[in-house]
């Protein structure tokens, strides 16, 4: 087990100390600010982000090395930083207190969204080591001049909300250096200790999976359901935690799902996981298959750490990580995706998931696990290469393989991954693609003539027609092709939702013949 002790603050450190609760804050703290967000142009600094180092982390103490309720701010504050810039950010937190155990630090590190959400001005994204923070110019204006005042009006919502929590003290790091160097020694480690203890449990172990409605504020429709072999979309709930945070607060975000009937054992579909699924999401959803990216698949909240995207020109999926900022092969980049999957919706083709589902044995296993996946940034292949099955491992491209669909396709042919013939799932021994079907011309060989025939223009070859995944759900709207030249058959309903039909100009005119 990783120790857990304090901070050691390096000699020399530009440093500020403040111990005792804020009389007064300069911005209102209430959750009707939950789900506000701070554009660039609104914006007076971000914290972390996608350009900088960064972390949250919180840390369960003995008592007597908790001081409750003091802040220590090691490096530049508000009153030093340019308007516009961006800056390295760690919160630290110590906690203290009867009830207070180890499995509690993920529950008590995840609710620094929720309660960082509630100050006026202060915008809270993510977790873990993807935190991203934006202050707004209007906070500044109003008063708001150090982040130890953001400090206490967090641990004030901590010992307030969560009543367990008896001593609490926090550490915010805006120093490079030093944020790099706690990243590495201390969070990361902290992190993989807790995601090792759920590898040996599965969902068939257990009678309950648990809930997490903290991204609601932002994706109302949301759904996530954590369970043994399926941790959180943000990655910092594991179904061990969940049943930590249920234990100390059962009518908090994380509640206990009854399992219920299994009605898909491969995909992971339970009857009480739609129960609750249909009560959580307003009726927006029915139907959650924990395991499967085609059909009714898990929503996607917008705190997600990697999105998974099907290519139908290989029949494959590719992923991408947050961190990730070029363009995958289909084209779209990480943000543009997520911007298109985020917000509690459950996309076809689109799946936003936590890294740590990777781990998992059942693994999209519905729709072929490791044995569909055809892109990965070379990153993320590396951070989880050890869970990729050794037979498909290498056959899986990365942005140095492929940076587009054709590129793509041309290293899946040379490798002989699995789309190209067909996808046999492991779980049960079905084969579920049939592969790329390649169109074969037949050449006809005539008999030589006395004059030579004029020459003929160069015809392209098509292109390889792919097999379809397995059957869209009804909530997908499906791509209906015809030729250009040929009217659509009688019969064809096409039903458009949510789209924007523009017309620029009517031309009405009287047919011949009418008078």
């Amino acid at each position: 087990m990783v120790e857990r002790k304090k901070i050691e603050i390096p000699a020399g450190a530009k440093v500020k100390v403040s111990v005792g609760p804020e009389e007064k804050f300069p911005f209102d703290i209430s959750p009707m600010y939950e789900g506000e967000r701070i554009r660039k142009e609104d914006m007076f600094v971000e914290l972390g982000g996608p350009k900088q180092v960064k972390f949250e982390l919180v840390l369960a103490l003995p008592p007597e090395q908790v001081e409750d309720m003091k802040v220590t701010l090691v490096g530049p504050d508000l009153d030093e930083m340019q308007e516009g810039k961006e800056y390295p950010y760690a919160m630290i937190y110590y906690i203290a207190g009867s009830k207070v155990e180890t499995d509690l630090e993920p529950v008590i590190e995840r609710r620094n969204h929720d309660f960082q959400n509630y100050i006026e001005g202060y915008m809270h994204l993510n977790q873990r080591y993807d935190v991203w923070v934006r202050i707004g110019k209007g906070s500044i204006k109003k008063g708001l001049k150090s982040l130890i005042q953001i400090a206490k009006a967090t641990m004030m919502l901590y010992k307030n909300e969560l009543p367990f929590i008896e001593k609490i003290e926090a550490l915010y790091i805006t120093d490079k250096e030093l944020v790099e160097k706690l990243l590495k020694e201390v969070a990361m480690p902290v992190y993989e200790e807790r995601d090792k203890r759920v590898e040996m449990l599965h969902d068939e172990d257990v009678e309950e999976f648990y809930s997490c409605t903290l991204c609601q504020s932002f994706a109302p429709t949301n759904v996530c359901v954590v369970s043994p072999d399926r941790p959180s979309l943000c990655g910092a709930i594991s179904w061990f935690d969940g049943r930590a945070a249920a234990k100390v607060d059962p009518e908090g975000p994380n509640r206990a799902i009854p399992k219920g009937e299994v009605l898909d054992p491969i995909g992971g579909e339970y009857s009480g996981v739609n129960e609750f699924a249909k009560q959580e999401s307003g009726g927006e959803y029915e139907r959650i298959k924990l395991h499967s990216f085609f059909e009714f698949p898990h929503t996607s909240c917008g705190c997600f750490e990697v999105i998974g995207f099907y290519m139908p020109e290989v029949d494959g999926i590719g992923w991408v990580h947050r961190g990730y900022a070029g363009p995958a092969p289909n084209g779209l980049t990480f943000s543009t995706m997520a911007g298109q999957t985020g917000g509690g919706k459950q996309v076809a083709g689109f799946l936003g998931i936590g890294i740590n589902y990777f781990r998992s044995k059942k693994f999209i296993q519905a729709d072929g696990g490791w044995y569909r996946v055809v892109w990965m940034p070379k990153e993320l292949k590396e951070r989880v290469s050890k869970y990729i099955p050794d037979d498909i491992r290498d056959k899986i491209a990365t942005e140095e393989n492929a940076k587009n669909l054709d590129e793509l396709k041309e290293f899946l042919k040379k490798v002989d991954h699995p789309v190209v013939k067909g996808v046999v799932r492991k779980v049960d021994g079905k084969k579920i693609t049939e592969g790329w079907v390649e169109e074969k011309v037949e050449e006809k060989v005539e008999e030589k003539k006395e004059e030579a025939p004029a020459p003929t223009p160069a015809v392209a070859q098509p292109a390889p027609a792919v097999g379809m995944p397995m059957q869209m759900p009804a909530f997908q709207l499906p791509a209906i092709q015809m030729p250009a030249s040929q009217p659509a058959p009688a019969g064809i309903k096409l039903v458009i939702k949510d789209a924007k039909i523009t017309i620029g100009k009517i031309v009405v005119k009287k047919s011949k013949g009418e008078s």
